[in-house]
């Protein structure tokens, strides 16, 4: 079932409504050609990939956009989210949607998210694009540098806390500390602009968005890089972001180390750029994996 909804952040991107499990998900559809699959990272949504979208599609590519459950325009119902969770929305939406092996691009957890498609369902997919690629769905401690690890550990326990954790969130996501939050990842500050400063509050507003980010923060990280790339089939492509404090260069090492015996495996670093190498550095971003694509004949 797909109807027309309007788009909850400024795009020039048809908005359109798919109904998974009787929850509403928002999504678009770019293009024509091969298909592309891009999967947005942790409180982001369709709008992170706002100057991706068209220039992959200009490329020759249909590329298809969501917001995953709990997210963006999606519906935030109050249940246990957990990458299993939206590893089984992914997939119904490409027998549904697609219905042809997919390149799957992510960054953070929307990374991983396409590593594990990858691994686990070689057959809707054909390659993958992994931009700082998280290593779990919360935070392993050794991922952090020890101020950030602090920070999280603390708002993981107070968000998550019945009477205090609404409070804590609506202070967490004004707008004020959403572009503090950016200017410690990004490594590029010039992309810190107010248009993405709103795409990543508005959905903050919405009903049940405080109990979906406490059951993120308090869930089950998942299956770790090192687990799944073994598994691997495809071509993959991972571009890192070396100023992230995030997702630290120093881990990317389980990639840098395949890509030199693996040579359908590229690993690209980014000086001066952050955790969102897409949104910071999107024009080098789209040349990178449209080179890429171009040259695997993917």
């Amino acid at each position: 079932m797909t109807t027309t909804t309007p788009a909850k952040t400024t795009t020039l991107f048809d908005s359109l409504t798919w109904v998974w499990k009787g929850h509403q998900i928002h999504y678009t559809v770019t293009g024509s050609g091969q298909p592309l699959v891009l999967i947005h990272g942790f409180g982001a949504s369709i709008g992170h990939w706002r100057q991706n979208i068209p220039v992959l599609a200009e490329g020759g590519y249909q590329v298809f956009t969501l917001d995953l459950l709990g997210f963006g325009a999606s519906a935030k119902p109050n249940l246990d989210y957990s990458l299993d969770l939206w590893q089984e929305l992914l997939t119904d939406f490409w027998a549904e949607k697609i219905q042809q092996p997919a390149i799957f691009i992510g960054n953070s957890i929307g990374a991983l998210l396409s590593l594990m498609i990858v691994a686990h369902h070689p057959e809707i997919s054909s390659g993958a694009v992994l931009l700082n690629c998280a290593g779990g769905l919360n935070h392993r401690p050794e991922e952090l540098n020890l101020p950030l690890r602090m920070v999280m550990g603390f708002f993981t326990k107070l968000v998550s806390h019945p009477i205090i954790g609404p409070f804590v969130f609506n202070q967490i996501r004004q707008k004020h500390r959403i572009r503090n939050t950016l200017k410690q990842v990004y490594g590029n500050k010039a992309a810190i602009t107010d248009e993405l400063v709103e795409l990543l509050y508005a959905p903050s507003n919405d009903i049940g968005a405080q109990q979906v980010f406490a059951s993120i923060l308090t869930a089950p990280p998942g299956p770790q890089p090192s687990e799944l790339l073994p598994q691997i089939q495809h071509p993959l492509l991972i571009i890192w972001g070396e100023a992230d404090p995030w997702t630290p260069i120093t881990g990317a090492k389980i990639y840098q180390d395949l890509a030199d015996i693996n040579p359908s495996v590229e690993f690209i670093s980014i000086p001066n750029t952050g955790h969102c190498p897409h949104d910071e550095r999107p024009e080098q971003v789209n040349t990178l994996i449209l080179n890429w694509l171009n040259q695997c004949s993917l």
